[in-house]
């Protein structure tokens, strides 16, 4: 069920209890984890923390931790399957569940005793009708007996012919009943995408309470980026979250002004994620050329995987009057006059972040080596023709040995490349057709157990509502060709799948969807 009132009905319950928190490994959900961390340091509220990746890690750490708990609380996964049925807990058992992931398992809405759903209504949930999906068993059986009443043969034979048609009226009604059901399910399932971060359900929480911190506001800030840079939601559910941060960044910033030791948030630096021009990867963390070459708009637009579009793009930082000088130093470095038309970022205080700082730097560097090797990669797969079309989708496959195969085994990054990827072949296909079409991509995970990853990308349209059809689409297809298929990623569009059976997984795919 969802809960409505997050104070009484989740914190004010918790509070007193000692906690099992699962938290999946996306930026979103460490976030929203930090601010709940916070919130139960303030209140001494005991708590355990499990990371889990997958499924499989879920279904294990509850296994070994269920004896010790009675409440949980997961982050980030768990809305959209069917939560009971996966981890088998005890009747008393109670699940608190904040994800993102849509659309919501309709056993979970519909449950008011086990699991709690800390989703903001105000999202366009949809969730089917109650009356539609869920049926009286008791109704059917009411009917199901005959009792002998001594009445003559006639009145038996009369009363019989009435019974039997209205059980054949009952059962036709139940077979349209279910027929409408699986159409209500199937419309309602058929699209996966992810709606409020929950790093920011979590910070409206801790405002609730009076207990925000510019902290707090942080992670929010970073949650919400995050689902924006990794294209799970749409701009429009972007800038109109952005809009309720600013509010709150105005306001912590006139509130703690003269206290010490607080990280004061500029509104720019929430604001100008939304604009294109300046939509560039860690610029102010590597040079400008840097940047442009790894961000994915911009290697997409000009191409920079083949040597015209490397001359294109020397030629547009030209025109714009930036010296090659300049640009290929770091962005700090460069003179302040032509750093004017890209907004002028104000750098923390080493002091401020203490022993993280190098914490920092070293996760800007993988960040970097991440964004080279995706960029690496989707100039290998474009110019050696690796991105076919296969009818009603575009495949892609990365062999053994390719490099930095390992990195794009991780379904994070392999999804980000994916995405990259299809933006970039768009770009440069001429043939209108493909521009329309999603990708599948495949990447070797383990060579000892013979098994790949591979993720569903939707169309890159301008258009796009970041639904993706893929996880039921794979489902259906494993199902119907028998294929050893592991749904054990949060994403139901990444699967594990056993190399040997991609072809005739593939085949059922294109047979599915054409």
């Amino acid at each position: 069920m969802f809960v409505s009132d997050f104070r009484k009905e989740f914190y004010e319950v918790v509070q007193s209890q000692r906690v099992l928190l699962f938290v999946a490994s996306d930026v979103d959900a460490l976030c929203a984890c930090k601010i709940l961390q916070a919130l139960f340091q303030c209140d001494h509220v005991q708590y355990t923390l499990v990371p889990v990746s997958g499924w499989q890690e879920l279904e294990t750490s509850f296994l070994e931790h269920k004896e010790q708990f009675r409440h949980f609380i997961l982050i980030n996964c768990g809305a959209n399957v069917d939560l009971l049925d996966i981890l088998q807990p005890d009747e008393d058992t109670i699940f608190f569940v904040c994800d993102t992931h849509r659309p919501v398992n309709v056993i979970n809405v519909y449950n008011n005793t086990q699991i709690k759903l800390l989703i903001k209504q105000d999202d366009d949930l949809e969730v089917p009708a109650y009356e539609d999906i869920f049926r009286d068993e008791e109704e059917d059986e009411e009917h199901s007996g005959n009792d002998s009443d001594g009445s003559e043969p006639s009145e038996k034979r009369t009363r019989l012919e009435e019974e039997i048609v209205e059980e054949t009226m009952r059962r036709r009604q139940r077979r349209e009943w279910e027929a409408r059901r699986r159409d209500i399910l199937f419309d309602y399932e058929q699209y996966e995408y992810h709606g409020t971060s929950s790093a920011m359900v979590m910070f409206e929480l801790a405002w609730m309470l009076s207990k925000d911190l510019n902290d707090m506001l942080w992670w929010a800030i970073v949650g919400l980026t995050d689902q924006w840079v990794q294209d799970k939601i749409t701009q429009m559910k972007y800038v109109t979250d952005v809009g309720v941060l600013q509010r709150h960044v105005s306001r912590h910033n006139h509130r703690n002004e003269d206290e010490e030791n607080t990280l004061s948030v500029d509104c720019t630096r929430i604001s100008f994620e939304y604009e294109p021009s300046l939509r560039l990867a860690l610029y102010q963390h590597w040079s400008l050329h840097d940047s442009l070459c790894n961000t994915s708009y911009t290697a997409a637009r000009f191409k920079l995987w083949s040597v015209h579009g490397q001359k294109r793009l020397q030629e547009f930082l030209a025109d714009m009057g930036l010296p090659l000088k300049q640009v290929k130093q770091k962005f700090q470095a460069m003179d302040i006059s032509l750093k004017e038309n890209l907004r002028e970022m104000i750098e923390e205080s080493a002091n401020k972040f203490g022993s993280n700082l190098d914490k920092l730097y070293h996760g800007l560097e993988l960040a970097k080596k991440q964004l080279r090797a995706t960029q690496q990669t989707i100039a290998s797969c474009l110019c050696t023709n690796l991105v076919i079309s296969q009818g009603p989708f575009l495949y892609c496959s990365l062999m053994e040995g390719t490099p930095d195969v390992v990195l794009f085994s991780r379904p994070a990054s392999l999804s980000l490349l994916s995405k990259h990827l299809l933006k970039s072949f768009v770009c440069s296909t001429k043939n209108r057709r493909c521009k329309l079409l999603p990708l599948v991509m495949a990447a070797p995970l383990s060579v000892e157990h013979g098994t790949v990853t591979v993720v569903g990308i939707p169309p890159e349209t301008d258009s796009s509502d970041r639904k993706n059809f893929f996880g039921r689409a794979f489902e259906k297809a494993a199902e119907s060709t028998s294929s050893r298929m592991l749904h054990n990623h949060f994403d139901l569009s990444v699967i594990e799948l056993k190399a040997e059976d991609r072809s005739k997984f593939l085949d059922a795919l294109i047979s599915l969807l054409s």
